[in-house]
C-alpha cells in the first residue's frame, strides 16, 4: 500500500485516541462538495444531473472551512461537480492545509494546466485524477473524446511541478481483470502515489443504469485483478483489509459515519452515495439519524454497495485494533494475492 507514513501515524493516532474514549461514530474523512457543476457529464455520476439554478450554486470558503471544523476529520477529500470550477478552490485548500488538514483534490484534470498555478506543493494536498480506464473506454465513459489524454498530461505536468498525485478509477460492468490489469500498468508507469479503486455505485440519476456490478460480480472482478498484481509494484491508496474485502475475504459492515458528506445542501443523510435528506449540523447527521436503516441487509439500495466511502473506515479501524491480523493477510498478499 503506498500512503504517506506521516498521514499513517496522524490516522493512527487520531482513531486510537477516539477508541480510546468510547467515541463509536467518528469520522475519518470529510466528503466536501463546494458544487455539483461539472465540464463533463459522465455515464456513472448523478450529480450533474440537478437543474441549472442548483449546479450554479457553491459554498464559500468559509462555508468549508467552518464545514471542516465542524467534522473534525484528519482528511478531506473534495469532490464535486468538478472543484477546478470553483473560482475560489485555492483558497478552500490553502486554508486546508493551514489546519493541517490532508486533502485530496478530485479532478478529471481538463483544467489542471489552466489552474496548476493557483496551488503550491505540500506533503498534504494530493491531486486525485479520474481515470476510468484507458483511452477508448475513459473517454466513452465521461462522454467526452480527449479528456484521457487530457488526463494524463495533468498527472504528468503535476508530478514534474512536485504534486502529490493519486488516481481514482471506477470500474463498472465490461471491465475485466485483463483489461484492467493492462489500465493498472499504464497509470503506474506514469510515477502517481497511488491508486484509488472502486465498483460503480448504482446512482438513481445515473445516465447508464446498465453499467453498474453486483456485490458479487465485484468480487470476481477484484479477486481477478488482484491475482495479476503479483510482482507488478501496483500501489494501492487502500489499505491491505479493504482490498481484502473486496476480494471477498473480509465482511465488513458498512460505517457511513467514517466518510460523511457536506455539501450546497447541507449534510448529507446517510452517505455520501445515498440521499435521504440532510441535517443542518454534523452534530445532527451524527445524533439524529438512524443509521440501523442502512447497510447491507437493512436497506436494499445497499446491498450491492462495497465502495471504499462505507467499508474504507470499518477496514482501517480494523488495521488500528488489530495490526497483528492487517500484517498476517499484508504478509500472505505479498506470496498470494487475493489469496
Amino acid at each position: 500500500m503506498s500512503i504517506p507514513l506521516i498521514q499513517k501515524i496522524r490516522l493512527g493516532t487520531y482513531i486510537t485516541k477516539k477508541i480510546f474514549t468510547g467515541d463509536k461514530k467518528f469520522p475519518l474523512v470529510l466528503m466536501l462538495e463546494p458544487l455539483f457543476k461539472c465540464n463533463l457529464k459522465c455515464k456513472g455520476c448523478g450529480k450533474t444531473a440537478y437543474p441549472t439554478e442548483i449546479l450554479n450554486k457553491r459554498m464559500s470558503p468559509s462555508e468549508c472551512i467552518e464545514a471542516v471544523e465542524e467534522c473534525g476529520a484528519p482528511v478531506v477529500s473534495i469532490p464535486g461537480g468538478e472543484p477546478l470550477l470553483h473560482p475560489e478552490i485555492h483558497i478552500i485548500v490553502e486554508e486546508l492545509i493551514k489546519r493541517k488538514k490532508f486533502i485530496y483534490l478530485c479532478t478529471n484534470a481538463t483544467l489542471v494546466k489552466k489552474r496548476i498555478q493557483d496551488f503550491t506543493p505540500s506533503p498534504y494536498l494530493t491531486f486525485n485524477i479520474h481515470l476510468d480506464g484507458l483511452k477508448q473506454r475513459h473517454d466513452s465513459l465521461v462522454n467526452a473524446p480527449g479528456t484521457f489524454d487530457k488526463a494524463v498530461e495533468a498527472i504528468k505536468l503535476l508530478v514534474s511541478k512536485g504534486f502529490r498525485v493519486t488516481t481514482n478509477t471506477t470500474f463498472f460492468y465490461g471491465e475485466t481483470p485483463e483489461s484492467a490489469e493492462k489500465f493498472l500498468d499504464f497509470v503506474s508507469s506514469l510515477n502517481v502515489e497511488a491508486m484509488t479503486v472502486a465498483a460503480g455505485f448504482n446512482y438513481e440519476k445515473a445516465e447508464a443504469q446498465d453499467n453498474f456490478l453486483t456485490r458479487d460480480t465485484t468480487i470476481e472482478l477484484f479477486r481477478g485483478i488482484f491475482k495479476r498484481s503479483k510482482g507488478k509494484g501496483w500501489k494501492f491508496n487502500h489499505s491491505i483489509l479493504y482490498l481484502d474485502f473486496l476480494a471477498g475475504n473480509q465482511d465488513y459492515k458498512c460505517t457511513p459515519w467514517g466518510n460523511p458528506t457536506r455539501n450546497i445542501f447541507g449534510w448529507q443523510r446517510p452517505c455520501y452515495l445515498l440521499n435521504d435528506g440532510y441535517a443542518s449540523t454534523y452534530k445532527d447527521l451524527i445524533e439524529n439519524t438512524d443509521w440501523s436503516k442502512y447497510g447491507r441487509g437493512n436497506d436494499p439500495r445497499c446491498d450491492n454497495c462495497m465502495v471504499h466511502c462505507g467499508y474504507e473506515p470499518s477496514a482501517v479501524v480494523d488495521t488500528v485494533k488489530h495490526p497483528l491480523k492487517a500484517l498476517k493477510i499484508s504478509l500472505e498478499w505479498k506470496k498470494n494475492p487475493a489469496r
